[in-house]
C-alpha cells in the first residue's frame, strides 16, 4: 500500500497484528514515504514475524516510477504465490490488482478507505474520470470488495463500479483501552483557557479532512466561545494564514502532528469532524471510547457510529453553517447533559466497535473467497 498516513496506516498495522494472531501467514508490501513514524511500524511487524517488503509508491501519478513499482510487485507476487492478494487505497489497488491478474496468482481483496474519483474537493474532473474507468475495470476481476462501514458499503453501490454481490461490510475496529484513562493534557500548554469549552480536528491536513469547514464553523452563531486544536501532519500554511483573516487567533491553535492523542482527548469537551469524505473515522471511535461527544458532517462511517442527540450531533450537511447549527446545539447544553452524550457513546463503541470483531469479518470474506 502507498497511503501510509492516518486512519489507514492504523488500519494496516491493526489488520496485520490481528490476523497474524489468527495464524495466517502475513507479507506486507508497503511504501514509507509518507509519514515518518511508519517505518518504525513496519520494524516492528517484521520483529514479530511478518514479512515486510518495502516498495516505495508514491500517491501522485508517475507513470514510469509506476511501472518499475508494478513490476516489483509482480516479482513479489511470484515469489510469494500467496493465496489472497489483499490491497489498500488506490495506487496500491491499481498495481497490486494488476499484479495479481498479470501473474494470475491469488484471489483479489480489495479494501480502497473510500474510492478517489468521489474526492471532488481535491482532484480535476479528469483526474476523477480516469480514476472512476480504472475502479470500475479492475472491480469486475476483484473477488471481494470490502466497506470499513455499512455507509460505505452504500456508497459503493451507488457509485456503480463495483457488483454489489462483491461487497462485504466489515467495520474498522479499536481497542477501547488506547485511549481510556489517559491524563488531560494541560490546555495552557497552547495558550488556551481551560475554563472555555474546547475541540478538536484530529487528522491530515488537506481539504478531506475539512479543517476550513471548522474554521468557518467557530464564526457561526452560538460557537463564539469555542476554542479549538487543529492537530495533524501536513502543511499549516494556508491554515494559518485562514486564522489571521477570519480574526479568530486567539481562539485556534494549529499543533501540528501528536503522539499523545489519548491526552488530547481527554483534555477535551467534544471532538469535531468537519470531513468531506471518510470510510470509518478511527478518531470517532477513539473520542466516543474515551468518553467525548462528537459533532461530525454526515459522511460515510459518521452516520454510522453517531446517533444524533445520543452521542454528539450530525450535521444536516457538509457546510460550514450546517456544521456551525450542530456545533451550537452541543455547546448550548449543560456540561453534565454533554458528559450524558459522551457517555452514551463510550458504551456504543465499546459495544459494536471492537479489533476482534474487525479480524473475524476479514477472515470470514478470506474464507468466502477461498
Amino acid at each position: 500500500m502507498e497511503a501510509t498516513i492516518g486512519g489507514t496506516r492504523r488500519h494496516l498495522v491493526d489488520v496485520v497484528r490481528g490476523l497474524k494472531g489468527h495464524g495466517l501467514d502475513l507479507h506486507v508490501a508497503a511504501s514509507t514515504l509518507r509519514d515518518p513514524g511508519f517505518p518504525g511500524d513496519l520494524d516492528a511487524l517484521e520483529n514479530e514475524g511478518v514479512g515486510v517488503h518495502r516498495i516505495q509508491m508514491v500517491r501522485a501519478i508517475s507513470p514510469a516510477r509506476d511501472y518499475g513499482d508494478y513490476r516489483r510487485l509482480c516479482a513479489l507476487v511470484r515469489e510469494l504465490q500467496p493465496d489472497i492478494v489483499h490491497t489498500h487505497s488506490s495506487k496500491a489497488g491499481v498495481l497490486g490488482r494488476r499484479a495479481s491478474l498479470a501473474t494470475g496468482v491469488g484471489k483479489r481483496v480489495h479494501t480502497p478507505h473510500t474510492f478517489a474519483f468521489l474526492f471532488e474537493a481535491q482532484f480535476s474532473a479528469w483526474k476523477r474520470r480516469m480514476f472512476r474507468a480504472l475502479e470500475a475495470r479492475l472491480a469486475q476481476e476483484t473477488d471481494r470488495m470490502i466497506a470499513v462501514s455499512p455507509s460505505e458499503a452504500a456508497t459503493m453501490v451507488e457509485s456503480g463500479v463495483v457488483p454489489s454481490d462483491r461487497i462485504r461490510v466489515v467495520p474498522n475496529g479499536i481497542d477501547p483501552a488506547r485511549v481510556q484513562g489517559a491524563a488531560p493534557l494541560d490546555l495552557a500548554e497552547f495558550d488556551l483557557d481551560p475554563a472555555r469549552p474546547t475541540a478538536a480536528v484530529i487528522g491530515l491536513l488537506y481539504e478531506g479532512k475539512g479543517q476550513d469547514l471548522a474554521l468557518d464553523a467557530l464564526r457561526q452563531p452560538g460557537c463564539e466561545s469555542l476554542q479549538l486544536l487543529i492537530v495533524g501532519p501536513g502543511s499549516q500554511d494556508a491554515l494559518a494564514a485562514s486564522v489571521r483573516e477570519l480574526g479568530l487567533t486567539e481562539r485556534v491553535r494549529i499543533t501540528g502532528p501528536r503522539d499523545d492523542v489519548p491526552a488530547i482527548l481527554a483534555a477535551l469537551d467534544l471532538l469535531l469532524l468537519p470531513s468531506r469524505w471518510e470510510g470509518m473515522p478511527y478518531i470517532v471511535m477513539e473520542a466516543m471510547a474515551a468518553g467525548l461527544p462528537v459533532v461530525a458532517t454526515p459522511v460515510d462511517g459518521a452516520r454510522d457510529l453517531i446517533v444524533d442527540g445520543e452521542t454528539g450531533a450530525l450535521a444536516a450537511g457538509i457546510d460550514a453553517e450546517a456544521l456551525g447549527r450542530a456545533l451550537a446545539r452541543v455547546l448550548a447544553l449543560e456540561p453534565a447533559a454533554r458528559a450524558g452524550l459522551g457517555q452514551a457513546g463510550c458504551e456504543r463503541a465499546s459495544r459494536a466497535f471492537g479489533l476482534e470483531t474487525m479480524i473475524t469479518g476479514l477472515l470470514d470474506v478470506y474464507g468466502e473467497v477461498l
